[in-house]
């Protein structure tokens, strides 16, 4: 594979996870991390708050008040896992905000 290909495929793994993982309901959003180190280059940009590399990948969360983290990560990683199966699956909070309108705790 041309290393133009393994960007696109890249690309378009770290597009699909990002999606997935921002539809779960703990996570509010996906972070770069702190030295914006989580992140795929993809054509004209980067998709941010996930690393796709060749043995793992890396997902960069800000997280929901109110669910134990744990169960979080747990939750981004059996989701990510369905998608890239063989690949550790390594998540990283790096914020925690408020909980969501209508839940215990949120507005």
């Amino acid at each position: 594979m041309t290393e133009a290909a393994e960007v696109d495929a890249e690309g378009e793994s770290a597009r699909t996870i990002a999606a997935r993982v921002l539809a779960l309901p703990d996570v509010a959003a996906l972070s770069p991390g702190h030295f914006h180190t989580i992140a795929t280059p993809v054509a004209g940009g980067r998709v941010e708050g996930v690393a796709v590399r060749e043995t793992a990948v890396e997902v960069g969360i800000v997280a929901l008040w109110g669910t134990p983290l744990p169960q979080i990560a747990d939750q981004v990683r059996e989701t990510v896992g369905g998608l890239v199966p063989g690949s550790a699956v390594h998540v990283r909070v790096t914020d925690i905000v408020g909980a969501a309108p209508g839940a215990p705790g949120g507005r």
